[in-house]
């Protein structure tokens, strides 16, 4: 299975993730939704919406993205900042 036979993804989502050393849906699920989105916006020249991380999920949930957003939206709002709130204390220590 390819990743843009996954609900929601198509050939340009699959060329992104591509990109970002994302290649198959065994390894989209092992690195997360969240995880995935922000290593998209931070090392690739499309700058994800938040759209794009719902679909994110609906491909690995097996969901339309809209779904996702009506239902998912706080809950993944709330870890992408908990993932921006790491990744400024990693960038602290290390300049410590």
């Amino acid at each position: 299975m390819k990743l843009r036979d996954l609900k929601g993804l198509g050939p340009k989502s699959e060329q992104c993730l591509i990109d970002i050393g994302i290649n198959t849906p065994e390894e989209l699920a092992k690195f997360g939704a969240v995880r995935t989105f922000i290593k998209l916006r931070d090392n690739s020249d499309a700058k994800p919406s938040l759209n794009f991380l719902y679909a994110l999920v609906g491909a690995l949930e097996n969901k339309h993205w809209a779904k996702i957003a009506k239902e998912e939206k706080g809950r993944l709002l709330i870890e992408l900042d908990g993932f921006k709130e790491l990744e400024e204390e990693i960038k602290r220590g290390r300049s410590q």
